[in-house]
């Protein structure tokens, strides 16, 4: 009897000491999921909510369905959900929230995560919607920390780097091995091709030769789309776990992203993926990362790196703040801050920043139409 006892105590102990190191006790982390607007119907999102909570993640669902086992916070429509998402986050009611578009500012940007098809491997692709950079090269750069800090908070300790092959991955690569070279510890992953080296293919994509693949916030957006749907024809993203949390530098609101199209199973994992970052200090992680990385250097890195600025982009005096609330569409990334500065050239308050449909300016409501007839003038919108 006794030894049974003890033996049950020694067991207890062993499984106590193993949550504890994997992050899996203490209180349940508390996401929320914004269920209206989906392409399958609310119904699909109130599936991956109750899938999701079986996982001891506390669910709040924010829409009008009610079921027994997540808590149910009702609103009327797709734009009430999110503005009671941001109320609950800044109220910190709940630690993180997964919904199918947010406009993050311009410098954040989101590290999807898929299961490759080869091998079943789990790959973080830095990054899937937003921007981190007007510039190429250094948005492609701060793409690597954003994807190294996100596969560190889910329990990657030495995670491997690739850079697709894409425009702007070889001045990546030399800027990552610049900042590895002054003490920024970065581990480069191998590509699957005769010639290796750190430059990845499609095809090492499909094995998932790298932990963290570095890309572009658009091709990295395909990848995702194509990762997680290649067998159901694109309608129906079932595979993985979407299109990630917004990662930036001093930015500590956990928002992850998946798609009208994403299904149950999927939006169930971007859950999953909210959670384990939440029990991984995913902003703690942030902050290490880039006391560290800066420490060796990064801001010069950047510059050394960063594409000419155009002559066209004289300094402009701006306009005193005003609430912007209104958002003017179809401008180019590269054109963004030009656009911005032309806005502020003829006394209009202007800020940039990126949706999950393409970039965006926001203008308060009273000057929208003289906003966008400024524009156009200039060319930068139809």
């Amino acid at each position: 009897m006794g030894t049974n006892i003890e033996t049950t105590i020694g067991r207890t102990f062993m499984m106590i000491a193993d949550g504890l190191e994997k992050g899996i006790l203490g209180p349940k982390p508390k996401i929320a999921l914004t269920g209206m607007g989906s392409e399958h119907g609310e119904e699909n999102s109130l599936a991956a909510a109750l899938l999701a909570a079986k996982d001891d993640i506390d669910v709040y669902y924010i829409g009008t369905a009610v079921h027994e086992g997540v808590t149910t916070v009702p609103v009327t429509d797709d734009e009430a959900g999110h503005r009671k998402m941001e109320e609950m986050l800044e109220s910190r009611q709940i630690d993180g929230a997964v919904t199918m578009h947010f406009p993050f500012p311009i410098g954040v940007s989101t590290v999807g995560r898929v299961i490759t098809p080869a091998k079943g491997k789990e790959m973080f692709i830095a990054t899937t919607t937003g921007t981190s950079s007007t510039d190429r090269i250094n948005g492609m750069i701060r793409n690597a920390v954003y994807g190294i800090i996100t596969a560190k908070a889910c329990g990657f300790k030495k995670p491997t780097v690739g850079i697709l092959n894409v425009d702007g991955a070889g001045q990546t690569e030399k800027a990552l091995k610049e900042l590895a070279e002054k003490g920024y510890e970065i581990y480069f992953a191998e590509s699957s091709r005769a010639d290796g080296g750190c430059i990845l293919r499609g095809n090492d994509v499909l094995q998932g030769a790298a932990d963290v693949l570095v890309t572009d916030s658009l091709t990295g957006n395909i990848l995702v789309k194509m990762l997680s749907s290649y067998t159901t024809g694109g309608s129906f993203e079932y595979l993985g776990y979407g299109y990630g949390p917004g990662i930036g530098e001093a930015y500590e609101k956990l928002v992850l992203i998946v798609s009208r199209a994403s299904g149950a199973p999927l939006i169930a994992g971007a859950v999953r993926y909210a959670a384990e970052l939440v029990r991984g200090n995913i902003f703690s992680v942030s902050r290490e990362e880039f006391a560290a990385v800066k420490k060796a250097g990064f801001n010069t890195v950047l510059e050394t790196y960063k594409t000419r600025v155009k002559a066209s982009l004289e300094d402009v005096a701006v306009p005193p703040a005003e609430v912007v609330t209104a958002q003017i569409f179809g401008i180019e990334i590269m054109d963004l801050e030009e656009a911005v500065k032309a806005l502020w050239k003829k006394g209009i308050y202007a800020e940039s920043g990126m949706g999950c449909t393409g970039p965006v300016i926001r203008v308060s409501e009273v000057k929208l139409a003289e906003a966008q007839t400024i524009l156009q003038a200039a060319g930068y919108i139809d």
